[in-house]
């Protein structure tokens, strides 16, 4: 993943929404307005989060991993999310059972073959306590983009 650059434009601290619906909008906003997606992206990630639940209850603190797929994506990347309060996801896997997340990465791919090794990349994020606390507590969009970064690595 080497040649996956996290933009520190594609990241939001604080973002304050009412339900995952509206954090998914936002972020794709952003991505769409950035140049990173394409105008379908928004209505594609929040229409396959609907039926393909994303949310990771991990022990630090809940994530989501929104995605689509590459038709919808000009140029990879990732965007994130740290929201101002948790807002529930289904749990990946489930039909109903929910997880209040506090971290959305939400993956824009231009290959098929790259979004699971990625996903792959991120789980070791998620499983890492230290790597997840010194996101979801950063005030410097920079610096937590340096951090995974050199995650993915």
């Amino acid at each position: 993943m080497e040649d996956l650059k996290i933009d520190a434009s594609n990241i939001v601290i604080g973002l304050n929404a009412i339900s995952s619906e509206d954090a998914l909008s936002q972020l794709a906003d952003l991505m769409q307005n950035n140049g990173y997606v394409r105008h379908s992206y928004k209505e594609a990630v929040i229409n396959r989060e609907n039926t393909f639940a994303t949310g990771l209850p991990t022990v630090y603190c809940s994530v989501a991993i929104p995605h689509t797929d590459i038709e919808h994506v000009y140029q990879k990347t990732i965007g994130v999310a740290v929201l101002k309060e948790t807002v529930p996801f289904v749990i990946m896997g489930e039909t109903e059972e929910t997880t209040d997340v506090k971290l959305i990465f939400m993956l824009a791919m231009d290959k098929e073959d790259t979004q699971l090794s990625l996903l792959q990349k991120l789980m070791h994020i998620f499983q890492n306590d230290q790597l997840l606390k010194s996101i979801a507590t950063s005030q410097n969009k920079t610096h937590i983009a340096s951090i995974i970064e050199k995650a993915l690595v």
